[in-house]
C-alpha cells in the first residue's frame, strides 16, 4: 500500500510541477511550446536528453531481457545507448546550427518537399509505436503492484502523461524531465544493492542463476555492435532526441550537453540488469515483464520500493512525453503549417499543438493495449523512423556533393531494405535498422558520386547563410 501511495503521489507532483514550470514561463509561441525558446543549458539539455532516451526500454526492457536470454549482458543495451548519444555528440553542432524545428525541415531544404513527407509520415508513425511502448512499461509496474488489470493501468498511465505533457510542451516536460532522471539515477542506485542484499546477497543469487547468466557478452559482439549502430543512427535521426538539440542554447550547449548525457547512460547501464538476475534467481517463472517490480516489491523496505518503481515510471513517462511532443511537432510544423494553415498565427500552433498531443495519447494507448512487448516494438519503430532517413540526413548535413537524386533514394530504398529484412526475419543476426541504414548509405553516396561525375549540380545546403545568420543574431540577442 505504501509503495502505491508514493508512486501516485509521484504522478501528482508532476502534473503539479508541470503546471508551475509553465505559469513561471509563459508559453505564447510555438517555439516556446515545442523547443523550450531554444534556451537549454548543458545541464538540462543533458538531463532532458537521458530522461527522455531511458524510458521502458532501459528500465523494464532490460530487466525482461536479464530474465530472460541476455543474462547480465542486457546492461549492454543502455550502455550502448550511451555510445550511440556520444557519436551524436560530434553531428549536434551542425543540428542546432540549423536553426530548424523537424528533421523533416532539413531534408526538405536538400531533397525538396517528397522527401519531407515520406519523413514526416514515418517519424510520425514511429512515434505512435514509441509512446505506447512507454505507456505499456509504465502500466506492467503499476499493475504488478496494485494487482490492477493491465488494460485499466494502461488507461490511467496514459491519461495522466497526456495531460501533463499536454499543459506546457517542451518547458514542461523539461522542468519533469529533471525530477525524473534524479529518481532514475539516484534512486536506482540507491535500491540495487539493497535489492541484492535482501534477496541473500551476490553470492546466493549467483548460487541460484541458470549457467552463463552471468557473461558480460553473452548476447553477442555483434548484437552489442548492432545496438550501437542502431542507436546512433536513431538517436540522429529521432525527432524526440534531436529536438532536445534544436532547443540548446547553442551549437556549444548541444554537444557538451550530448556528453554529460552519454556518461549518465553509461554509468547506469547495467543496474536494471542485476535487479533482473535478482528476479530470476528468486521467481522463476513470472512474467519477464513483471521482473523489475517483483525485486522491487519484494526485496525493499516499502518506501524505498517505492521510490525505485517511482524511478521507473520516471523513466517511462519522460520518453513516452518525448515521444507525444516529437508527433505534435511534426504534425504542426509539417503538416499543418505546410500545407494547412500557411498564415497560422504562433497561438494557433500551441493550440494544435496540444489537440495532437490528446490524439496521440488516445493513438499509443489503443497500440499499448493491444501489443504488451517493450524491446521488440520498440526497435520497430527506431527501423521505422530510422533506416530511410540516417544517410540523407547525417551525410546531407555534412556532404557538400549529395544530390537531391542520391537523397531521395537513399530515403526510399533504406526504408524497403528495413522493411524486407525485418519481414524476412533479420538473417544473419543483423538487425533490420542497422541492414536499411547501411543500404541507404551504399544508395545515397553510389548515386551522388555518378551524379557528381556527370555534372550534376549538388543539392541545396541544410544550413544555408540565413540559417547562420538567423543563429547569429538569436546569440547575439542571448548574450
Amino acid at each position: 500500500m505504501t509503495t502505491t501511495i508514493i508512486i501516485l503521489l509521484y504522478m501528482a507532483v508532476i502534473v503539479a510541477v508541470a503546471v508551475i514550470s509553465t505559469t513561471r514561463k509563459k508559453v505564447k509561441e510555438a517555439d516556446d511550446y515545442l523547443l523550450a525558446g531554444r534556451s537549454l543549458g548543458p545541464f538540462m539539455l543533458a538531463g532532458t536528453l537521458a530522461a527522455a532516451e531511458i524510458g521502458g526500454g532501459s528500465t523494464v526492457g532490460v530487466a525482461a531481457k536479464a530474465y530472460g536470454d541476455w543474462g547480465l549482458s542486457a546492461g549492454w543495451y543502455v550502455v550502448c545507448s550511451g555510445i550511440g548519444i556520444f557519436l551524436v555528440s560530434f553531428i549536434a553542432p551542425y543540428l542546432r546550427k540549423a536553426m530548424a524545428t523537424t528533421i523533416p525541415e532539413i531534408l526538405e531544404r536538400r531533397y525538396g518537399t517528397s522527401a519531407h513527407l515520406f519523413a514526416t509520415i514515418l517519424s510520425i508513425i514511429a512515434g505512435f509505436i514509441a509512446g505506447a511502448v512507454q505507456i505499456i512499461a509504465t502500466s506492467t509496474i503499476i499493475s504488478t503492484i496494485t494487482g490492477m488489470d493491465l488494460g485499466k493501468t494502461i488507461v490511467l498511465a496514459g491519461v495522466i502523461i497526456t495531460i501533463y505533457t499536454m499543459l506546457g510542451g517542451l518547458v514542461s516536460v523539461t522542468a519533469t524531465d529533471i525530477i525524473h532522471i534524479v529518481f532514475i539515477t539516484v534512486g536506482m542506485a540507491i535500491a540495487m544493492p539493497v535489492i541484492v542484499k535482501n534477496a541473500g546477497g551476490w553470492e546466493n543469487v549467483k548460487s541460484l542463476l541458470p549457467p552463463g547468466q552471468l557473461g558480460l557478452t553473452k548476447v553477442g559482439w555483434k548484437t552489442i555492435i548492432g545496438l550501437i549502430l542502431m542507436y546512433f543512427m536513431t538517436f540522429s535521426t529521432g525527432q524526440e532526441a534531436v529536438q532536445r538539440y534544436f532547443a540548446a542554447k547553442d551549437m556549444h550547449v548541444a554537444k557538451k550537453g550530448s556528453f554529460l548525457c552519454a556518461i549518465i547512460m553509461a554509468v547506469y547501464g547495467f543496474i536494471p540488469a542485476i535487479i533482473g538476475l535478482v528476479a530470476l534467481a528468486k521467481f522463476p517463472g513470472i512474467n519477464p515483464n513483471n521482473a523489475m517490480a517483483t525485486a522491487a516489491v519484494n526485496f525493499c523496505p516499502p518506501i524505498l520500493g517505492g521510490v525505485v518503481l517511482a524511478a521507473v515510471c520516471a523513466a517511462t513517462m519522460s520518453s513516452a512525453s518525448g515521444n507525444m511532443i516529437a508527433v505534435s511537432t511534426l504534425f504542426t510544423n509539417d503538416i499543418y503549417k505546410r500545407y494547412l494553415k500557411k498564415n497560422a498565427s504562433g497561438k494557433d500552433l500551441v493550440f494544435v499543438s496540444k489537440a495532437v498531443i490528446v490524439v496521440v495519447g488516445a493513438v499509443s494507448l489503443a497500440i499499448a493495449i493491444t501489443n504488451t512487448q517493450v524491446i521488440p516494438l520498440l526497435v520497430f519503430a527506431f527501423t521505422i523512423r530510422s533506416a530511410g532517413p540516417f544517410a540523407s540526413l547525417i551525410f546531407g548535413l555534412i556532404y557538400k556533393k549529395s544530390t537531391v537524386a542520391s537523397g531521395k533514394l537513399s530515403l526510399l530504398f533504406g526504408s524497403i531494405a528495413a522493411f524486407v529484412w525485418q519481414y524476412l526475419g533479420e538473417p544473419y543476426g543483423i538487425m533490420s535498422v542497422v541492414f536499411g541504414s547501411i543500404v541507404s548509405t551504399v544508395v545515397f553516396f553510389t548515386v551522388a558520386i555518378i551524379q557528381s561525375s556527370m555534372g550534376v549540380p549538388p543539392a541545396p545546403s541544410a544550413i544555408t547563410d540565413e540559417h547562420i545568420e538567423k543563429y547569429n543574431k538569436e546569440q547575439n540577442l542571448n548574450s
